[in-house]
């Protein structure tokens, strides 16, 4: 107790020092290419609404609510000390774990799923926010113990944090989402420097561990998601149907794509959630191969421009927060496009800044400021 009373003194004797804010380190490059990500998301929420683009609640209309929404977050995301956060963690992580359990107790969403809540008009899905709060808490827990990475007990600590927030997503049940907690966990860990030998041991157990989580922790329809993308053809007009028009849309995109609008699989409806977690299927179809290369490319160069600031800063806690941003993004990029070519399993995972959805670009754009915020007050960070 003692050692964390003046570790507690430390951070507060630390952050209540005056700032100067070096606008000269904001990463340009990292903004333009998030916005050019989340303006061809505004493109496909476009061609996803069809006739209706531009009638009142339809998917373009909403999609550009929500991007002028995480355009002000980012920003004063952006003007907030970043260090700050170590002070008020724990109290994140008690409100991380309220919402979500509020998630479950008044929640709404499809065939049973409580999965997302009720604000006024809006639809807000408290668990993509809770990635973000998740990844602060666990970089503030690494960075009090950045000398102790090579223990043990570091690397359980870390795994009591992104449990029960995990635990919880996955009562929604949310299966999808609460993998990404995990991958979180493992390359925050491993960005950080933590000892390869217990990963090692952990990633053991984790495979130990699937045959428990499948007979006894997996739904039915999670397991025919699951095993569908093996055989789609087995069950065309069940659990492969969503892999089998995907399959289409992406061969009739081919070399340049069908043209904006003019996507057969979009525009007749033949893709279920085409504008969230099958959006690339309809990007390949209507920009084709070098539409879905661009995207490929703006990712590679946001996660480097994340990487860059993460490595750069000059404490543990920058460098475990980049570090969890990027593990979150790469695991959601090929999972998401790895499940619409039918080489990964479908588990309802979003492509990141491209999906529709308000409350994963909202929470990104969170996630972002306070990375650009790392890179304005790096210069003051003593850590």
């Amino acid at each position: 107790m003692g050692t964390l009373r003046i570790e507690s003194a430390r951070v507060q004797e630390w952050a209540a020092r005056p700032t100067a804010v070096v606008w000269r380190a904001f990463d340009l490059q990292l903004t333009i290419y998030a916005l050019l990500l989340a303006a061809i998301g505004l493109a496909m929420a476009y061609t996803n609404s069809g006739q209706g683009s531009l009638e009142q609640g339809s998917t373009f209309l909403r999609g550009l609510m929500w991007a002028g929404i995480a355009i002000v977050v980012f920003s004063v995301a952006a003007l907030f000390d970043y260090r700050w956060l170590r002070t008020f963690a724990w109290p994140l992580y008690a409100l991380n774990l309220g919402l979500l359990g509020l998630t479950l107790a008044i929640g709404d969403g499809i065939g049973g799923a409580q999965r997302w809540v009720a604000i006024g008009p809006f639809q807000f899905q408290f668990s993509e926010l809770s990635k973000v709060l998740t990844i602060v808490v666990l970089a503030n827990y690494l960075a009090g113990r950045r000398r102790r990475l090579d223990s043990m007990w570091t690397i359980l600590g870390a795994v009591a944090v992104i449990g029960p927030p995990a635990a919880l997503v996955l009562m929604q049940p949310d299966l999808g989402t609460s993998l990404v907690f995990g991958s979180i966990l493992a390359g925050t860990l491993f960005l950080s420097g933590a000892s390869l030998r217990w990963l090692g041991v952990a990633a053991g157990l984790v495979l130990a561990a699937v045959p428990v989580l499948w007979t006894y922790v997996l739904r039915d329809y999670q397991k025919q998601r699951l095993l569908s993308f093996i055989d789609p053809s087995a069950d065309p007009q069940g659990a492969g149907y969503q892999l089998i028009q995907s399959h289409i849309a992406v061969g009739n995109g081919g070399l340049l794509g069908t043209g904006l609008t003019n996507g057969s699989q979009a525009q007749l409806d033949f893709l279920p959630v085409q504008s969230t977690d099958f959006v690339f299927a309809i990007l390949a179809e209507e920009l084709g191969f070098v539409g879905g290369l661009v995207v490929f490319g703006l990712f590679v160069a946001l996660l480097w421009r994340i990487l860059a600031a993460a490595w750069r800063s000059r404490d543990p806690f920058g460098l475990a927060l980049g570090a969890g941003l990027a593990s979150m993004m790469i695991f959601q990029l090929v999972v998401n496009v790895g499940m619409v070519l039918g080489v990964m399993p479908i588990t309802g995972i979003p492509l990141p800044l491209v999906s529709h959805g308000g409350a994963s670009l909202v929470s990104l754009a969170l996630g972002l400021g306070l990375l650009q915020s790392i890179n304005v007050h790096q210069g003051r960070a003593e850590w």
